[in-house]
This record gives structure tokens, C-alpha cells and sequence, in this order.
């Protein structure tokens, strides 16, 4: 038998049918849900009106994790210590740094306007974060990335969603400050038209598959009911997410809670942060995967399944398109792919630009920057989705594999910008 033969066999099983029906149905299908339900709330959460007032203020620690952050976290100390609230305070952690991470945070210590705690050995973010816990004031912890700039009142738009006190955290609405990239402009319109508009759709299913790292707000009192953050685990925040859920705390979403951030400009330092983001979900779906089967916790079940959907459609991605090449390199045209877009080919990129356009509209409101560069949205189903999709694929194991038990340190990049905190 030879390659055309296994080839055709292949491509007239059952097996190759059920994968490409899958393949060509799923982004459809999540294409119109994660449209409507994000337009669900829009009108029920996101009207323009002004920011709730606040019952009562209560005190409120900023929490800043570094390491190595020299030539980013001044900026960040900048718009911290310019927040608009009358009760709070900064604090940096820093987790051994090696550079002059320090020294840029002294001025502000001298002027009494930030706490540093110093820590000599690097024992990763999520160590650092437990660490400084114990040290902080604050009744509400906001957690923000050494990179962040938050807008000065984004305490007024988390802090009210506290008064119901179910509510365990509140994540905000990251927008991408370095656009001076094509890479960096696709990352603008995913936060706007993927991860903004996901997290709309989830807070209408009940839960939230993660608060952002980049900066969210926590209830003091639930981090530590939650058991604080997992060192062990790649992605913390996506972990502390799913401990907070499964004790049926609640989390929600903010679009109006806006914070710049720079995102990595590098294709290097773009799969790498992809590469972790990867890992880090497929460990978080392995701990918890019990979820699925307790009733208890059946509002965890649609982000459960959608993870593991979005996971098994990447790798049909991989493995479809790379036996396409292999028939095409073969002289066997392929069963049901075509390099010409035929009818579902021009149906899923179309949704897909709708799913783009929509997320754009509805953060326009907030950053009216991104209409402009919604033209790259074209780029993002052809470009995009291959880095994702081969993201996905390679860290597959990971599914499989428990936590190793040791603590993730860091592996900060700052070359350029070009680089993510790890």
C-alpha cells in the first residue's frame, strides 16, 4: 500500500469525517454564542451610565509581584500611586530581583507613597503574592502586573461589585499600550473581540474561566478561604479562578475597570507566553476535572467543556491541515479542504470577522483606538489561529501530566518589550 492509499483510507473514514464536521461546526457555533451572550450583557451590565456610588469605601491594598521589572515598573508605580480613592495603598513584592528593580521602587518608598517587601530569593510570582498576603492592610487586594498602568478610577468601578458579599474577585479590562507592532495589533484586537468578549459571554453562563493576571481585584478574606495562590501551578490566576469557583465564590467581569499593558512584540516572546497560557489551562483542567461530574458544580460545566473543546479543535487544526499538505504533496487532493475557501470555508470566516467586529464595538467605548485598527482583524483567522492552534497542540502533554509540586519561578523578558512575565 502506498502513501496515496493510506491517504485515501484515511480521508473516507468515519473517524476523518466526525473531525472534519467538528472542525468546520465548533468555531460556528462559539462564533454566534459568544456573540449574542456578550450582547446579553451589554444591556443588562454595560449601559452608559455613571459608575455606582459606593456604600462604603473600604481600605484597599494595591499588590504589585516583581522580579527583574526595572524598566517597566516605574511607569506602573506612576499610575498606582495616581488612583483616584481616598483609603489605599501600594505595595510592591519583589521576589529577588537581580537588577535595579529596587532602586526604582526607593524614591517612591522614600516619599512615603509605596511599601516595598524584599525578598532575596526568586520562589516564583505565586510565592511572592502568598508572601505579601499577611503583610497588607487592605480589606480588597488589587493584584497588578509590574507592566500595568491602571486608569485612575478603576477602583470606582471594581470596588462596588464587593457590596455583595458572595463576590470573591473582579477582573479588569487589559488594553494593549505598545501598538506599534503588527503582532502587538492582533494582540489588541484579541483582547477586544476574543478575551473581552469571552469573558462577557461566561459572566452570563455563571463563571468565569479566569480573571486576568494583567489586574484584578480580590476580597482579602477569599484568597485566604481559597487557600492563597498555587505556586505549583504555571498559571496562577487561572487556578485561583477555578478554587475560588468550586467554593462557590463569585467572580465577575468589569469592562469599565481599564488598565495599559504591554504585551510581548516578538514572535519569540508571543509563543512562549501562548506556550505557558497552554500548559497552565490543561494542568488547571486536569486538577479539577471532577468538576464535571458533581452536580454541585454544574455552573463550572459550560467553561469545563468549552476549554476542552477549544483544546480539541486546535488539535484538529494541526493535525487536519498537516495531513492537507502531505495529500497535496502527495498529488492527492484532499477529502473536504480546498486552498480556495468554499461555502463553510467563506461561513466561518465571515463569523469569525462578525465575533472580531462585535468585541471591537462594545470596547470602543473604552478605548476608541481600536475601531482603527480593526483591519488587522482579516490577518487574525489566518495568522493567529495557526500560532494558537500549534500553541495548544505541543502542550498537549500537559493534560496528562499532575503538578510537579515545585514552585514556577519566574523567567522574566523585558529585551525590547518583547518579552511576558512568567
Amino acid at each position: 500500500m502506498n502513501i496515496v492509499d493510506v491517504l485515501a483510507t484515511i480521508q473516507h473514514s468515519w473517524p476523518y469525517w466526525m473531525a472534519l464536521a467538528f472542525f468546520a461546526a465548533y468555531p460556528i457555533v462559539t462564533s454566534l454564542m459568544w456573540i449574542t451572550t456578550s450582547l446579553f450583557f451589554r444591556n443588562r451590565w454595560e449601559k452608559c451610565e455613571p459608575a455606582p456610588t459606593l456604600i462604603h469605601c473600604p481600605r484597599v491594598s494595591v499588590l504589585i509581584p516583581a522580579h527583574n521589572e526595572e524598566r517597566v515598573i516605574g511607569a506602573a508605580l506612576a499610575a498606582a500611586t495616581a488612583i483616584d480613592y481616598p483609603d489605599y495603598e501600594v505595595v510592591v513584592v519583589d521576589d529577588g530581583s537581580t537588577d535595579a528593580t529596587r532602586q526604582v521602587v526607593e524614591p517612591f518608598v522614600a516619599r512615603g507613597e509605596v511599601r516595598l517587601i524584599a525578598k532575596r530569593q526568586n520562589e516564583g510570582k505565586a510565592m511572592a503574592l502568598n508572601d505579601a498576603l499577611p503583610c497588607l492592610n487592605g480589606e480588597i487586594v488589587l493584584i497588578m502586573d509590574a507592566d500595568a498602568e491602571p486608569v485612575p478610577d478603576i477602583l470606582h468601578h471594581m470596588l462596588p461589585h464587593f457590596e455583595h458579599a458572595r463576590v470573591a474577585a473582579v477582573t479588569g479590562n487589559p488594553r494593549v499600550k505598545n501598538v506599534d507592532t503588527f503582532l502587538a495589533r492582533l494582540q489588541l484586537i484579541e483582547f477586544s473581540s476574543i478575551v473581552s468578549l469571552l469573558r462577557r459571554s461566561q459572566r452570563i453562563w455563571g463563571r468565569i474561566m479566569t480573571v486576568s493576571g494583567v489586574v484584578a481585584a480580590f476580597r482579602k478574606s477569599a484568597l485566604i478561604d481559597a487557600g492563597g495562590f498555587s505556586p505549583e501551578m504555571p498559571t496562577e490566576d487561572i487556578e485561583l479562578t477555578w478554587k475560588l469557583q468550586r467554593r462557590f465564590w463569585d467572580v465577575r467581569y468589569e469592562p469599565r475597570a481599564l488598565v495599559w499593558m504591554t504585551v510581548p512584540s516578538t514572535l519569540s516572546g508571543l509563543i512562549h507566553q501562548r506556550r505557558r497560557w497552554s500548559r497552565g489551562l490543561m494542568q488547571v483542567l486536569h486538577k479539577h476535572r471532577d468538576v464535571i461530574l458533581h452536580w454541585r458544580y454544574r455552573r463550572m460545566w459550560p467553561i469545563f467543556i468549552e476549554s476542552s473543546l477549544s483544546i480539541l479543535w486546535s488539535a484538529c487544526f494541526v493535525v487536519l491541515t498537516s495531513l492537507w499538505l502531505v495529500s497535496y504533496l502527495a498529488g492527492y487532493p484532499p477529502v473536504g479542504a480546498h486552498p480556495i475557501p468554499n461555502l463553510w470555508g467563506m461561513v466561518i470566516a465571515t463569523l469569525a470577522l462578525a465575533q472580531l467586529f462585535a468585541g471591537t464595538l462594545l470596547d470602543r467605548r473604552y478605548d476608541p483606538e481600536t475601531l482603527k485598527y480593526f483591519p488587522y482583524a482579516v490577518y487574525y483567522p489566518i495568522v493567529y489561529w495557526m500560532i494558537l492552534a500549534w500553541t495548544n497542540f505541543v502542550s498537549l502533554p500537559w493534560l496528562l501530566r499532575s503538578p510537579s509540586g515545585q514552585a514556577i519561578r519566574w523567567r522574566t523578558q523585558r529585551k525590547d518589550f518583547s518579552g511576558e512575565t512568567a
